[in-house]
């Protein structure tokens, strides 16, 4: 439990880091720096155009959290990323996928829980539970909400009402739903289901890749499963017109997983969320890191944006 607890604690103190421009391995990449918002903190946005992309074919778009880890191991905390631009590079030239760019959102190093945490969630919960969430410490002892509220309504306002338009406005883009996806890892695949429930005009599918159910760091006598799983049940959005996808592993922070997907994987399938519209995919043996994601990816890309 406490290595579990370390690697989630170094997700959130390694996004303090250099802003050197990532390499991409194939296509390019295109900073927009310290993108302003008026509704969170200012951050990096690492476009990701592959060969493909010329100005003139309209391609989906990928949305993807914590997006200082996705291109390049050298800029990385962890010297690990997800190998983005290496899998669906190669994806886009085995002719496996529609055309697609992919817009990599930085996280903002201490409000990432913040910003990540499902805020329509703390509406099933007692004041006094709440409070207890916000009080709650890793087993560093660090505050898992670094003394901030949660905000993730306000952090999808922004990239549904600011980055979004910027995107397609200055890329040849299908901006309909069936062309718009967001995906994450961790509290990240939290925050992408929760795109998708209350924004289910804007997005056509989400991929939540090691879902951090627990929302925070206590396996035990915890409430936010509960709630997250009532919060689903009230809004998730039709089956037929949106794809979803989870996946999890059993070691390190993935070993809180299991029971908690099957009850979630429980909750879909009552609103009607079977294939095709759901995957969801157990990786014995794997843990909590990019290079379990990395290994994967090209599964849910599939599951997304396969022809």
């Amino acid at each position: 439990m406490y290595k579990a607890c370390l690697v989630a604690a170094a997700l959130l103190a390694g996004t303090q880091l250099s802003a050197q421009l990532p390499t991409a391995s194939s296509g390019r990449l295109v900073r927009l720096d310290s993108f302003p918002s008026k509704y969170v903190s200012k951050r990096h946005i690492d476009v990701w155009l592959p060969a493909t992309y010329n100005g003139r074919t309209p391609h989906d778009v990928l949305y993807m959290h914590d997006g200082q880890m996705l291109y390049d191991s050298t800029t990385t905390w962890n010297k690990t990323d997800w190998q983005v631009d290496e899998t669906i590079g190669r994806l886009l030239q085995e002719n496996a996928i529609r055309p697609v760019i992919v817009v990599g959102v930085w996280n903002s190093g201490s409000g990432r829980h913040a910003d990540y945490f499902p805020q329509k969630a703390l509406d099933y919960l007692p004041a006094a539970i709440v409070d207890s969430l916000y009080a709650a410490n890793r087993q560093s002892g660090q505050s898992v909400f670094n003394n901030q509220k949660v905000h993730s309504d306000l952090y999808l306002r922004f990239l549904v009402e600011e980055l979004k338009p910027m995107i397609d406005k200055q890329y040849k883009t299908n901006t309909g739903r069936p062309h718009t996806f967001v995906a994450g890892s961790s509290m990240g695949g939290l925050i992408s289901l929760y795109a998708i429930c209350q924004y289910p005009q804007v997005f056509g599918g989400a991929a939540c890749l090691s879902t951090h159910w627990p929302g925070i760091f206590q396996e035990k006598d915890n409430p936010v499963p509960a709630a997250f799983f009532a919060y689903m049940k009230d809004h998730l959005p039709d089956p037929a017109t949106h794809r979803l996808y989870f996946d999890h592993g059993d070691q390190t922070l993935d070993a809180w997983y299991p029971p908690l997907q099957k009850q979630a994987d429980e909750i879909l399938r009552q609103r009607g969320f079977v294939p095709p519209a759901l995957l969801s995919r157990f990786f014995p043996g794997t843990d909590h890191s990019e290079r379990a994601w990395a290994s994967r990816l090209a599964i849910p890309v599939q599951f997304l944006l396969g022809k």
